[in-house]
């Protein structure tokens, strides 16, 4: 039965008097504030008034982020990572406070190829939707971007105004309600920390979880429950399937939209995530093994050997680069070029037996008339 791995940050199994304040604190050292629940945030929210045990531990608060990191699905095998925040966090902690994910960070900033020393702004969760009319059909971008990146420096009026394509009246308006800082120099104005340059998107992809079962106690908000209360514990499974539908739906067209713009997409990923899309798509992601980027790129973190025995925050290690083309050359090649694209075929053909032997087990349920 699949178990809870890490809370808040630590492993279960952990009772050090920092991982206990820690989960008192209900924080995410990650983040270096409170657990938002991550990618349980929608349904982890725990009302404490109907749990007075879990109400005792937190007496200021009315509600409480299930704040589960990872699940290990055996034993003595690496977890499955369930929420984003345990695998990157850019730019959420206070200055000067980081102490975790900064070998992740680095990894991943560095594949962004700016130069050494350029200031970055960072922008969680950009929703971008546009809409225009092609050849009388009215086509639309609806995503959201896990993190934004893109250099900032004071910029001229008259330059944001190119950029934009909007006139200063309306832009300085926004810029204000954004919160930038507008300076005058002489006769124009000035927006500090502006993004200028080329963008870069940076897509965190973790696994989901099958949901659970209410009378096994084995949802997300159970599990950590219990947990918490010191008693014995079932989790939910991994969604796998779900985890390759997420990430084969904006894969290649958020890496085409960075190109696009004349930058990068990286994703951010762990090894067991890139061994299952290995397995159970045509896609072998390991023989893009690189040193450089190219038009889609995946970056792999690993626990390595850390499951074993525990304790304290686990930092992930041995990042890898996996890096290669949208699509192949051309469809008729030969022999035919792999590409990311190969995420959406199928690993292998079953036989036409296997199908007939399949439907042997029961007879059709109906019959119609081809016209």
């Amino acid at each position: 039965m699949p178990k809870l791995f890490e809370i808040f940050g630590y492993p279960i199994d952990d009772r050090s008097e920092e991982a206990q304040q820690n989960r008192m604190a209900a924080r995410c050292p990650f983040m270096g504030c409170d657990c938002d629940g991550g990618g349980n945030r929608y349904l982890s929210q725990i009302d404490l008034s109907r749990n007075p045990a879990l109400k005792e531990m937190s007496p200021n608060r009315a509600k409480l982020a299930a704040g589960v990191c990872s699940i290990q699905v055996k034993n003595n095998s690496a977890p499955w990572i369930v929420c984003p925040r345990r695998l990157l966090v850019l730019g959420r902690e206070r200055a000067g406070e980081r102490t975790h994910q900064i070998n992740a960070e680095i990894a991943t900033l560095r594949l962004l190829g700016y130069p050494s020393g350029t200031r970055l702004g960072i922008w969680p969760e950009v929703k971008l939707k546009f809409i225009s009319v092609i050849n009388e059909v009215q086509m639309s971008f609806d995503y959201t971007f896990d993190y934004l990146l893109m250099p900032i420096s004071s910029v001229s009026q008259s330059e944001i105004e190119s950029t934009t394509n909007l006139p200063w009246s309306k832009l300085q308006k926004l810029l204000q309600n954004g919160g930038y800082t507008i300076t005058k120099k002489g006769n124009e104005y000035y927006v500090e920390d502006c993004p200028t340059g080329v963008p870069s998107i940076i897509e965190i992809m973790t696994s989901s979880t099958s949901g659970g079962d209410k009378k096994a106690r084995s949802t997300i908000p159970m599990a950590f429950e219990d947990v918490l209360l010191g008693r014995h514990h079932n989790a939910p499974s991994i969604n796998y399937r779900q985890v390759w539908a997420r990430m084969v739906s904006q894969l290649i067209v958020k890496s085409e939209i960075a190109i696009n713009w004349g930058g990068k997409a990286i994703w951010v990923v762990q090894d067991l995530l890139v061994d299952y899309i290995c397995a159970s798509t045509a896609l072998n992601i390991r023989q893009f093994l690189s040193n450089n980027t190219s038009e889609v790129n995946l970056l792999s973190f690993s626990y390595q050997e850390n499951f074993a025995m525990p304790t304290g925050v686990i930092d992930l290690s041995n990042p890898q680069l996996f890096a290669g083309p949208m699509t192949s050359d051309s469809a008729n090649s030969s022999p035919r070029r792999p590409s990311f694209q190969d995420i959406i075929r199928a690993p292998i053909c079953p036989p036409l037996d296997r199908l007939l032997a399949a439907l042997a087990r029961r007879k059709p349920t109906n019959q119609v008339i081809a016209p």
